[in-house]
């Protein structure tokens, strides 16, 4: 931890970028596939080619286009199912915190600390 911390900024963007890509449980998705339909290709992707890499640079432009559209389609789908999946895991969550939960009764007169 001798590294200064003057330089944040400009290690911003990488961090955004790890967030961004990185699956969330509480969605099952990453939040720049539910922003933009796919997944994000990474500077690593791009200097080592990839099969989704050569794939895409080896398509028709007309085809490329379809599927570019049939994604933009499915994006509902993806941000519907990621809704359900965040309803499912907060229902594992409250069932995990009411199991731990003690219900007390309280009478009038009994002392309480407020």
């Amino acid at each position: 931890m001798t590294e200064p911390h003057r330089d944040w900024h400009e290690k911003l963007p990488y961090a955004l970028m790890a967030y961004r890509t990185t699956i969330r449980t509480s969605t099952g998705t990453t939040p720049y596939s539910l922003m933009y339909g796919m997944e994000a290709i990474l500077p690593a992707e791009i200097e080592i080619p990839f099969l989704r890499i050569l794939m895409e640079a080896r398509i028709e432009e007309t085809k490329w286009v379809r599927e570019r559209q049939e994604q933009l389609f499915l994006i509902d789908e993806k941000r519907l199912n990621a809704v359900c999946h965040g309803q499912c895991y907060q229902q594992r969550m409250t069932q995990g915190y009411n199991k731990k939960v003690k219900p007390r009764l309280f009478e009038v007169g009994d002392k309480v600390l407020k």
